[in-house]
């Protein structure tokens, strides 16, 4: 079944069964925010990848809250665009239909914000939001024959100081040349795109840097801008829709997160194209796509030379990469990264993946029309 008859499918069950057994059970019809949200949370399923509660609860005091509402509420967050929890917890007060959609019954049974902060933490440490998107990658796209992946970053702004830099000490300069008769040289250091060549994935992702820091972007104008915090890295799909996301500190260059999401987007999905701007052109970042079956087309990087202008054809094709940059807006003003109020690499990348998932979904709505 392709990806388009599958949510066509799952949309004619909620309109004809959903909508009206909650228009039923609700004092008032849900609007059309409120439709988009439960058919949003129809396709992410995230409770599914949640335990309902904690079977055995043996300290005094209040048990715990079921996590899968909790889940539930922090994709309407990323929705409805609350900046905070409390912006949240305010809402789910105020609207009976979000909170009954979410899973709480009165406003009784809406948690505390330091619940809601335990929960989440919870959820980062078990790398919830990664989960949920492998599964919904999985489940949508395992079968497709996807044309192209678009690679991109963007820069997310964090709310915590940028970690101090280690200083380093000078490397001695190499000395040109052969090396004399009986002379023994260091040999060179291996650089991280070498290395990850050989390394798996997640071998390369580890070496990754993920503590926040400065970092400098040029804009779309050719302008440089700079923020502390990290930066999104985002594969996605001709249709918008994100195939793999890493999260990084800010100061990474785009190029050093090239070859772990190459090979992780090939294990998800079978693509023909990889789609990168200036910053990925590597000589071995193309070795490794064309390794894993893809045709790279990289816009050329000068490095202050004249630039070969891509084949006609090439440059068509290009033209596609353009939905990278559109899904890390929508990313960033429909779904939350703009604003990340959490600190830490694990609460940042889940606050983000939120987002991520809401963006999958919204976007498979889309494709409907």
């Amino acid at each position: 079944m392709k990806v388009v008859e599958k949510v066509s499918w799952l949309m004619g069950r909620v309109q004809e069964n959903l909508f009206p057994h909650l228009n039923q059970c609700l004092k008032t019809p849900l609007t059309t925010q409120e439709e988009r949200l439960v058919s949003i949370l129809e396709i992410v399923q995230v409770e599914r990848h949640v335990p309902k509660a904690v079977s055995r609860y043996r300290w005094p005091g209040r048990n715990p809250h079921d996590r899968q509402s909790l889940a539930r509420a922090f994709v309407a967050k990323a929705l409805y665009r609350h900046p905070t929890t409390s912006d949240l917890i305010r809402a789910l007060n105020s609207a009976e239909n979000l909170r009954r959609i979410c899973g709480f019954m009165t406003t009784g049974d809406i948690p505390s914000e330091s619940t809601f902060s335990r929960a989440f933490a919870e959820f980062a440490a078990s790398s919830l939001g990664n989960r949920v998107h492998d599964a919904l990658v999985e489940q949508y796209l395992s079968t497709e024959l996807v044309g192209h992946i678009s690679r991109d970053s963007t820069a997310i702004v964090g709310r915590e100081k940028p970690a101090k830099r280690e200083i380093k000490e000078p490397k001695r300069p190499r000395k040109r040349g052969r090396p004399a008769k009986g002379e023994q040289r260091e040999p060179a250091e291996e650089k991280r795109l070498d290395r990850q060549i050989e390394q798996s994935a997640e071998e390369a992702i580890k070496e990754l840097p993920v503590l926040c820091d400065r970092g400098t972007k040029k804009n779309a104008k050719g302008y440089k801008t700079s923020w502390n915090g990290y930066k999104l890295h985002l594969d996605t799909n001709d249709t918008g829709l994100p195939i793999s996301a890493l999260v990084t500190s800010a100061s990474l260059h785009d190029s050093q997160a090239a070859i772990p999401l190459i090979k992780l987007t090939s294990r998800k999905v079978t693509y023909l194209y990889d789609l990168m701007d200036a910053a990925y052109d590597a000589k071995r970042i193309d070795e490794i796509s064309r390794q894993l079956g893809h045709v790279p087309i990289t816009e050329k990087n000068g490095r202050g030379q004249e630039v070969i202008p891509m084949a006609p054809h090439e440059a068509e094709r290009y033209k596609i990469r353009s939905g990278a940059e559109r899904a890390n807006s929508r990313l960033k003003e429909d779904f939350g990264a703009y604003n990340v109020m959490v600190k830490g690499h694990s609460k940042v990348t889940q606050h983000l993946m939120f987002g991520v998932i809401t963006l999958f979904a919204d976007q498979l709505l889309r494709l409907l029309g």
